[in-house]
């Protein structure tokens, strides 16, 4: 994939970034680290990769400036430890991975983190914070069942008009850790072990990390988020696929493209 020709000032804050990812993100995570660099309008001081103990990963990370994290180092679990599954799909590892950037103020240093999907590739220049306030991109749809969690999780329906569900969000260490706490103090066990608790693992999509957080911000002081449509678009084709005139094409309607990858989420768990 070539880059799209942007000149990016980067200032604000400086952030991290922090993506998880398996060893078959290997196609597109190269594309979605470079478009972090030439796409985020914020000085970027680390991308911390998380994975399984992957020689291919820990290669990209040493090749493209990225610091590997060993997932089983992220949670007091693995995720062998999750069972979200039924005979048609398995959500286990979809889980184990929201789990996993839900704990991401324990790996990232800068007070603010990007979260990115190893899917997800920006197309376009992004900011996420103007005038003291978060800018959240999200999109008009989403499924019942993350705000019927929210509602178990903290006692209240969810907030925004919108959904925060567009595969990268902006966190907050402190605010993050604030929306775990919480968690934990209304059901009287660690954060992790609540939403288990709280899905309805009859159903297929029973938890977001970014509806949950996200709602839980607005929640508290909806005039200290700035809310701008995500425009994304998925793309079956390989990333490495589209040149620099397809892009320019795609970012004059859209700010970020995703290639995903969908089949382990219809395998069945092995015994």
């Amino acid at each position: 994939m070539s880059a799209a020709s942007e000149n990016v000032t980067k200032n604000g804050p400086p952030i991290d970034v922090l993506i998880p990812a398996i060893e078959k993100d290997l196609a597109t995570l190269p594309h979605v680290i470079d478009s972090l660099r030439r796409s985020v309008r914020h000085p970027i001081s680390h991308i911390y990769i998380v994975s399984p103990n992957s020689s291919k990963i820990r290669g990209l990370c040493s090749r493209k400036n990225c610091v590997f994290v060993d997932e089983t180092t992220v949670l007091p679990f693995t995720k062998k430890a999750i069972r979200y599954s039924s005979s048609r799909w398995n959500r286990s590892g979809w889980l184990y991975q929201q789990l996993l950037k839900m704990n991401g103020d324990h790996i990232c240093r800068e007070r603010f983190f990007l979260v990115v999907d190893a899917d997800t590739v920006l197309i376009r220049p992004h900011r996420f914070r103007s005038g003291g306030k978060s800018i959240f991109y999200c999109r008009s749809w989403s499924q019942p069942e993350y705000f019927r969690t929210y509602r178990k999780l903290l006692g209240a329906a969810a907030p925004s008009p919108k959904s925060f569900v567009t595969h990268y969000m902006l966190f907050e260490s402190a605010k993050l850790a604030s929306l775990k706490r919480t968690i934990e103090a209304r059901h009287g066990m660690p954060w992790h072990a609540a939403i288990l608790r709280s899905i309805d693992k009859t159903k297929q999509f029973g938890f977001s990390e970014f509806e949950t957080y996200a709602n839980y911000v607005y929640s508290r002081n909806s005039a200290a988020v700035l809310l701008r449509n995500a425009n994304n678009k998925a793309l079956k084709t390989p990333a490495a696929s589209l040149g620099k005139a397809q892009l320019q094409k795609y970012a004059r309607t859209y700010r970020s493209l995703s290639f995903h990858q969908r089949k382990g989420y219809s395998t069945p768990p092995k015994p």
